[in-house]
């Protein structure tokens, strides 16, 4: 980020550059917004040294001028690259895919870039690309998570895992996916449900097991001992595989909406309905659950939350406000819809 020079014209002395010219200063944008160019440079940098309104001027004037800051200029003053890296396994998921989105917003927010990497040959190795690509850190997504307990990060590498133990040793975000999988369990039983089933995501999955911990201490809770989960690997075609495993089911509840999609498909095509005959509760709340057959009842995810938190987590590392592991949990809801009913 630079403040631009004045324009010098021929035979005569400076003028002021246009907002239109493309060549907006700070100073420029703390006239506009009646700041001091501190207070530009501040907002500019992310520092929460700024009090929300004054930060909304300035972001406005900003915007009014078309004022773009110089991101080879700030990293050369910084010693960072305003670039932050986010590591994968797989963007095929619903989960992963609206992640990705809401952190690439969250980042922009703050004025850093993403640059996005796959764990497809260990997350050692996507370490190591990020490295060489000078990030400032770097957010784990979800089912990479598992990978990190075994690896060691690159020294001077900052961490934010997202779906990983809040006891991890390193800053972790998460939903609140014990508790949202507790709430669907108590509601399937307070409709008059016997039991539950469980279409349980895969074992090595931390958000699968804290959702199947939450399922199974409800049953025992409510003095009903577990039924045996019939695992899938979070797709829609494994959920319809599901379907003969959970024919006897008079309650089901998938550990994501895709699952629970594919067991909707089975439960229709062997003459079950739903509700009427057995009810269904899914976890995530993509947007097409309402649009499902039956609208689907399910444990909303908020994915933006969880982004701008890990987001918001690892820039105060990144830029020295914070240096101790922390842990965030992100609340879930349950939305009703038709797919669940009286038993």
């Amino acid at each position: 980020m630079v403040e631009s020079r004045d324009d010098q014209v021929a035979g005569g002395g400076p003028v002021r550059p246009r907002a239109s010219s493309g060549r907006v200063s700070m100073a420029m944008v703390a006239t506009r917004a009646g700041v001091s160019g501190q207070t530009v440079s501040r907002v500019v940098n992310g520092s929460p040294r700024v009090d929300p309104a004054t930060r909304a001027r300035v972001e406005g004037a900003m915007a009014e001028l078309g004022y773009r800051p110089h991101r080879a200029a700030r990293a050369l003053r910084t010693g960072r690259s305003q670039t932050i890296g986010l590591v994968v396994t797989t963007l095929a998921t619903v989960g992963n895919s609206r992640m990705l989105q809401a952190t690439a917003e969250a980042a922009a927010e703050r004025g850093y870039a993403l640059t996005l990497v796959t764990a497809a040959d260990g997350v050692a190795e996507a370490f190591e690309r990020l490295v060489e690509q000078e990030v400032d850190g770097a957010i784990v997504l979800n089912e990479a998570s598992a990978l990190v307990s075994g690896a060691r990060p690159p020294a001077g590498l900052r961490l934010v895992v997202v779906d990983a133990p809040t006891d991890a040793g390193f800053s972790s975000v998460h939903s609140d996916h014990r508790g949202g999988a507790a709430e669907a369990t108590a509601r399937l039983l307070a409709l008059g449900h016997d039991t539950v089933h469980h279409l349980a995501g895969p074992a090595e999955s931390f958000a699968a097991a804290e959702r199947e911990r939450g399922w199974r201490e409800t049953l025992v809770a409510a003095g009903i001992r577990a039924p045996a989960v019939v695992r899938g690997d979070w797709s829609s075609d494994s959920g319809f595989a599901a379907g003969a495993g959970l024919a006897a089911a008079s309650a089901v509840f998938c550990a994501n909406d895709q699952m629970a999609l594919g067991l909707l498909r089975a439960f229709s095509e062997s003459g079950r309905r739903v509700p009427e005959d057995v009810g269904v509760i899914g976890f995530d709340d993509v947007p097409d659950a309402a649009n499902y057959r039956p609208p689907l009842t399910t444990v909303r995810q908020d994915f933006e939350a969880l982004a701008h938190r890990a987001v918001e987590v690892l820039v105060a590392e990144i830029e020295g406000s914070s240096r101790s592991a922390r842990s965030s949990v992100i609340p879930t809801s349950l939305v009703e819809r038709a797919s669940a009913a009286a038993g």
